[in-house]
């Protein structure tokens, strides 16, 4: 049975599996070429921590000198303590500076290594390109919007997972710091109970722990629900944006079609789904913050209210109580850590989770396609051989070769096959079929880049392969003839020779302009520039996919004598898909693709030579 490759954001793991994810996410960084400097960095960081935590140990007991001298009107103890005030904030200030410079200095990094890693494995092996196949066939989210994930997702993992770990760093080190200072300044409190007398000692660090403990639960019942509407907020965000792109980029169509309601209602249905998510995450938000924030004022209160007993009855001075008040904040600010965190949390988990599936997607997205191949065909009982072995790809010698060649649809379906097909140098082959029979597939093949295929293809060295869509980089025209070589690859006066075999020469003059030309340029001008790179790079093969449909009669005929010419010169062949008969008479050989047998896959077929062409 075919497996259903499921939406990786319809169920959310553990914090436990979150933590996991987050370590495997961040390891790889620092055990990298950069891992010493990383690492170095991050010790560094630790150390400022431990020291503004130090500082507050020693504001702690300025507190009490200062304020008891305030008390006692003790002038000379006053001034000295705003003394030694200033250089301890002096010293502080110096250590949040450079806390904060060397932690963005190592997020910063952090993120560019990340980025970096992310897009070597999104463009490695075509593997953009099946994330985007398989999206489309399966109808799946599996690692969608990829531009998020690497743009803000990235810099949303480092940065929090710096906080959120120095914060808890400093939340534990301050704890073990102050708890010591809390119990000895505290002291102890007698009450009876049913006749008994009862000694609680450092009763104030008790109540910390009671009292944070108490709105780390409810903190924890209000807001579980943040995870999964913030993870559900950034994907219908992302498709909301995705929307308004594709509107841009098919504003002219869109307009010919008069599809504005279409496009409105359909922007419309995905606004208002991120828009009705964002109520239910703002209500809970809302929820949280009545609590933490009663949470937090009524923490400034409470210390003074349980210290008070013991100063009015004169066992502590005014310093001992605001000792006190700040040590229970900061043991209280320690403990309720997560109760601060916890929305910070719940959107660093919401990213890890994204980041996490992102990169999973982008590890199994080839077997999970070779699965449900496998496991049509297996329910089909017509599983190939060689379906395990996959396609076996080169590129070597000076003909094209194709040895039992089967191609499949993502659903494990079997498009086209063919035996054994061979072309040699000066041949020139028009390939034809029926729409849907196979003939684009035949070709993403060809290129080494369909994924789903089994049997063997040697293809030509110095080929080139020229689809319907050509990619016109956002840059100069001079970048978007060269491309994907650099823009100073050739002269100026070769791109201008270019420009006029295409009858493009008014554009010479703009070469250096930077525009995006995929949206200034006609349909017509975009395969014009095809293949006014195929004339400046002079391959020896070309494969083309009707790479002329958007061109008048005249161009065409004057375009692929220029093709043919170009191979036949090189010493090399070409192989052209097209419908329009006019192609016909530029080629000498007709590849069909035929059902030998009803039902069954289309075959390529010879057919042999052509009878008259101009060639």
């Amino acid at each position: 049975m075919q497996q259903k490759i499921t939406n990786p954001y319809a169920a959310q793991g553990s914090w436990r599996s979150f933590l996991r994810d987050a370590w495997r996410l961040s390891l790889p960084y620092f055990k990298s070429g950069e891992g010493l400097r990383a690492r170095l960095m991050l010790a560094l960081i630790v150390a400022l921590n431990l020291g503004t935590v130090y500082m507050s140990v020693q504001f702690n007991s300025w507190y009490n000198v200062f304020y008891s001298a305030l008390q006692d009107k003790n002038v000379p103890v006053f001034w000295q303590q705003m003394g030694k005030f200033a250089w301890l904030a002096f010293i502080a200030i110096v250590l949040a500076v450079y806390k904060f410079y060397i932690t963005q200095l190592l997020n910063v990094r952090w993120r560019a290594w990340m980025t970096r890693t992310y897009m070597d494995k999104w463009l490695h092996n075509y593997r953009y390109y099946h994330l985007e196949l398989l999206r489309q066939s399966s109808g799946t989210e599996l690692a969608d919007n990829p531009d998020q994930r690497i743009q803000e997702d990235i810099n949303s993992f480092t940065s929090t997972a710096l906080s959120m770990s120095m914060g808890l760093l400093n939340a534990v080190v301050t704890l073990v710091s102050f708890i010591g200072i809390l119990w000895t300044v505290s002291g102890s409190i007698s009450f009876v109970l049913a006749g008994s007398s009862y000694t609680v000692p450092g009763y104030m660090v008790w109540v910390a722990v009671a009292y944070c403990a108490v709105g780390s639960v409810i903190t924890h019942f209000i807001g579980r629900a943040l995870i999964r509407l913030n993870f559900w907020q950034e994907w219908r965000e992302a498709d909301f944006r995705y929307g308004l792109v594709r509107v841009r980029e098919y504003s002219e169509a869109i307009a010919f079609d008069r599809g504005e309601a279409a496009s409105r209602a359909h922007l419309d249905g995905s606004f208002g789904a991120a828009l009705s998510n964002f109520v239910r995450l703002l209500k809970t938000q809302k929820r949280l913050v009545w609590f933490t924030s009663f949470f937090q004022q009524a923490a400034i209160i409470f210390p003074f209210l349980v210290a008070a007993p013991r100063y009015f009855s004169g066992a502590i001075k005014l310093g001992g109580v605001m000792q006190i008040a700040n040590a229970f904040g900061k043991v209280q600010d320690s403990l309720s850590w997560f109760v601060d965190s916890y929305s910070d949390l719940s959107s660093w988990r919401a990213t890890t989770e994204r980041l996490a599936s992102f990169g999973q997607g982008m590890d199994c997205t080839a077997a999970q396609m070779q699965q449900s191949q496998a496991s049509q065909a297996e329910r089909a009982e017509k599983a190939p051989s060689t379906l395990a072995a996959g396609l076996q790809y080169s590129e070597a010698g000076n003909r094209l070769e194709l040895h039992s060649l089967q191609c499949y649809l993502p659903n494990g379906k079997l498009q086209v096959q063919a035996q054994e097909l061979y072309m040699q140098p000066g041949d020139t082959v028009l390939l034809q079929g029926e729409s849907g029979s196979g003939k684009s597939t035949l070709l993403r093949a060809l290129a080494g880049i369909w994924p789903l295929a089994a049997g063997r293809v040697v293809v030509p060295e110095h080929s080139m392969f020229l689809p319907q869509q050509c990619y016109l980089p956002i840059g100069s025209l001079r970048a978007a003839l060269t491309y994907p070589q650099a823009a100073d690859a050739y002269s100026d006066d070769a791109l201008r020779t270019v420009l006029e075999q295409v009858q493009m020469g008014h554009l010479a003059a703009a070469l250096d302009v930077a525009d995006n030309w995929s949206h200034k340029l006609s349909g017509g001008e975009q395969q014009r520039v095809a293949i006014a790179r195929c004339l400046l790079k002079k391959p020896r093969w070309i494969f083309a996919d009707e790479a002329t449909s958007a061109l008048d009669e005249d161009k065409q005929a004057a375009l692929y004598a220029m093709l043919v010419d170009t191979v036949r010169q090189a010493g090399g062949g070409m192989l052209s898909i097209a419908h329009r008969q006019s192609v016909t008479a530029y080629h000498a050989k007709r590849w069909q693709l035929q059902r030998l047998e009803a039902g069954a896959a289309y075959s390529v077929v010879d057919t042999g030579q052509i009878g008259k062409t101009t060639l």
